[in-house]
């Protein structure tokens, strides 16, 4: 059997490499068959990466995709250079075949059946690399990486449209003249005086506000003029010392005349 049941694309995972964070990179596959396709990706550091799908049933001229992940290195190999590969292994299956039912078996070589075996490359690339954009039929195509395509919006295109001199001299001296325009208009509405009142609207907004302020200063001079003399008492009142008590008190007298009563009583009896 020559035709190939699965179109993959990319056919190479580019991963964003960076120490300590994750990256991840997504396959497309495409079932080019009208008949029920079952994969399964395999790879060769299993505890390095994580695929999500691993394995699926695809339809007819139908597509799917898998996400392969990454985990955090600490260490960064020798060149960027990664030996690491995934073997994508498909197959036709009836309709109505179950997620559950794709197990290693079913891709058995022996069973006679045909078995579709593809390869996948790993590279590693900085993630300035990584933003590179690829320009076609005067567009521009991104890396399929989901970083690649966050870092695109950061990394200018390596083709630029460079305007000639004068185009660029005009532009500046229109720029120049409407920062001009625009700074002498802030200046002229900074400067320009506002005239909101005349000179009678003020003198009978003066008198509104401030009615008889001759009389109402004396007023508050007299009210402050009270006030200060209260305080004044208060202070003298509090700060005069309290009588000295001269004699005994009238308990102390009370409770000597009654013991002396007493004493006088049993003297005679």
């Amino acid at each position: 059997m020559t035709t190939e049941l699965l179109d993959i694309q990319p056919r190479e995972l580019k991963f964003t490499f960076e120490l300590k964070k994750q990256s991840s990179c997504s396959i497309i596959l495409s079932n080019k068959t009208e008949q029920h396709v079952a994969f399964k990706v395999k790879t060769t550091s299993p505890k390095k990466y994580c695929v999500r799908p691993n394995s699926g049933v695809i339809k007819p001229k139908s597509s799917c995709d898998f996400t392969v992940t990454m985990q955090a290195q600490r260490v960064a190999p020798p060149e960027m250079k990664c030996k690491d590969k995934f073997l994508v292994q498909s197959t036709i299956v009836p309709f109505g075949t179950s997620e559950e039912e794709i197990t290693s078996d079913l891709f058995a070589k022996g069973s006679g059946k045909y078995v579709e075996e593809r390869k996948i490359r790993v590279s590693l690339v900085s993630p300035v690399e990584s933003a590179v954009l690829l320009p076609i039929n005067g567009g521009q195509k991104q890396d399929p990486c989901p970083e690649a395509s966050l870092l695109s919006d950061r990394v200018p295109s390596g083709i630029e449209n460079i305007p000639p001199p004068h185009t660029v001299s005009e532009d500046m001296e229109g720029l120049d003249a409407g920062k001009a325009s625009v700074g002498h208009q802030e200046e002229t509405n900074e400067t320009e005086p506002t005239t909101f009142w005349h000179e009678d609207e003020l003198k009978i907004y003066q008198n509104i506000q401030y009615p008889n302020s001759a009389e109402d200063l004396e007023g508050l001079k007299s009210k402050l003029r009270v006030m200060d003399s209260k305080l004044r008492e208060e202070m003298l009142r509090k700060s005069r010392p309290k009588k000295a008590q001269v004699g005994f008190p009238l308990l102390y007298v009370c409770t000597v005349a009654l013991i002396s009563m007493v004493v006088g009583y049993l003297a005679h009896t």
